[in-house]
């Protein structure tokens, strides 16, 4: 019996997440027949094979374990993966993720009424006081993600798939939905088709490590200026800021080696209301605790010249000048 659904999962050295998810994709309500699983373990890990193979003899459910030579990223995992595909439909997630019990089921309904690309819900448990990685995993969850998304093959056929030179988790997902608005496709939004996202624990640095992606934003203004423009928030205000406080910086201490106290002085000053403003901001979204406090000071002197580096990065890999 070919499955009317593939759900692809890529992955990367997670095999305890990843279990979970198969678990929650066992209890679908959708008969077993009618879908398979693909993981794609994204740089070849035994224990990510041996948890797929256990989930295999448990279950029954038609699974395949697919691995890359090494790591390739996101975009080309998930590229093996619909390109090995059985099905017709295409369903994305991600192994940190829970598809709920009515996942597949509402999703073939939404397709045998004539949809060609389903967004659906992607929930994200959140607290009170959220950290930086938090919010941003939260604000990524309510547009068009590729955490909780199907796709007729054809479809990904007639785009191409995904870019691959998105080589981190950032971004491939917006290029496909702009290819998929160029091409005139309807992308169906599903409330009731609905996965859980915990946000898993991360570090106080793990912001500053991020900072990386923004390299990124380069590459989609690239291949897509005007829907960039249209549909990808810059927070320019912020932006702005950060490079005010990476130049006042920059002219105070090469006004310190001219011997001009004055202005060094002003730059600096400068400086300080900016970082006071960004630290501000961060304690009152995480707590003022002595330990919160720290991190707050530590992130948001580092984060400006982080981002600006990143982004300067990112302009000059692509040869792009964006805004």
């Amino acid at each position: 019996m070919t499955p009317e659904i593939t759900v692809v999962i890529p992955t990367y050295h997670r095999p305890d997440l990843l279990m979970n998810c198969l678990d929650a994709l066992s209890q679908q309500r959708l008969p077993y027949g009618q879908f398979e699983i693909i993981v794609v373990d994204d740089a070849k890990d035994e224990a990510t094979a041996e948890t797929v193979a256990e989930f295999i003899r448990t279950t029954g459910i038609e699974t395949r374990y697919l691995a890359q030579p090494q790591r390739l990223g996101m975009a080309a995992a998930r590229n093996r993966g619909w390109k090995a595909a059985r099905g017709r439909i295409i369903a994305f997630t991600e192994d940190d993720c829970l598809p709920q019990p009515d996942w597949l089921s509402n999703a073939l309904a939404v397709f045998k009424r004539g949809a060609q690309v389903i967004s659906g819900q992607v929930r994200v448990p959140v607290k009170d006081r959220t950290t930086n990685h938090e919010r941003v995993t939260f604000a990524d969850s309510i547009s068009f993600v590729t955490t909780n998304c199907f796709i007729l093959r054809s479809i990904l056929q007639r785009v191409g798939g995904f870019e691959e030179q998105f080589d981190i988790a950032w971004r491939e997902d917006s290029d496909l939905q702009f290819k998929l608005l160029q091409l005139g496709v309807p992308i169906t939004k599903c409330p009731d088709v609905r996965i859980i996202h915990p946000i898993q624990q991360s570090s106080w640095w793990t912001s500053l490590k991020e900072e990386r992606k923004q390299s990124y934003d380069a590459l989609l203004y690239k291949r897509h200026p005007e829907l960039f423009r249209q549909r990808i928030p810059m927070y320019r205000s912020q932006i702005v800021r950060y490079y005010a406080s990476v130049c006042s910086v920059l002219i105070g201490l090469m006004a310190l080696m001219m011997g001009n106290v004055f202005v060094a002085g002003l730059s600096f000053a400068l400086w300080f209301m900016l970082a006071l403003t960004l630290i501000m901001g961060r304690v009152a979204a995480e707590g003022a605790d002595p330990k919160h406090l720290t991190y707050a000071v530590a992130t948001a002197l580092a984060k400006p010249f982080l981002s600006v580096y990143w982004r300067l990065h990112g302009a000059v890999k692509y040869k792009v000048l964006y805004w």
